[in-house]
């Protein structure tokens, strides 16, 4: 059995972007990195990925620097190697040559004692998308709040 336990997740990314696929990568990390992202010090809010040279990098993501590491601590907005199979990362070429497509990374989680990235194969959204599903989460919520309500006059 996997534990899986999340660091820090992207929830701005649903609701800028429609996800169309998404993947599990690791990442390529210093040691204090890693212990800052045990005490949940990452952030993944302008984060986004590329392919280049058959590898993907994942850059904007801000790890802060862990305090009790030496002088020779690591840069905080660093860009990052995203560690996938090569056949995963010509595909990943492919889709994202695609007119509007872009990788955004949904989540930063631990599997196995190892940091990994969930990485979401994205369309942008548009102002009205937004406004639609904003909409509709908000009707969902309305009915459910009147389900409630009728399942106790009952």
């Amino acid at each position: 059995m996997t534990e899986e336990k999340n660091i820090v997740i992207n929830r701005k990314a649903r609701h800028e972007y429609d996800i169309v696929d998404s993947l599990e990568a690791g990442i390529v990390l210093a040691g204090s990195e890693v212990k800052s992202m045990r005490a949940g010090r990452a952030n993944l809010s302008d984060a986004y990925a590329w392919v280049a040279r058959g590898e993907v990098w994942l850059n904007g993501m801000h790890v802060s620097p862990y305090k009790e590491a030496t002088d020779q601590n690591h840069d905080p907005l660093r860009e990052r190697k995203l560690l996938l199979h090569s056949s995963e990362i010509k595909k990943l070429a492919r889709r994202v040559e695609e007119k509007g497509f872009t990788l955004i990374p949904l989540r930063l989680y631990f599997k196995n004692n190892r940091v990994k990235v969930e990485l979401g194969l994205a369309r942008g959204k548009r102002q009205y998308d937004k406004k639609h599903a904003i909409a509709q989460r908000d009707a969902k919520r309305d009915m459910e709040r009147e389900q409630k309500k009728f399942k106790y006059k009952l």
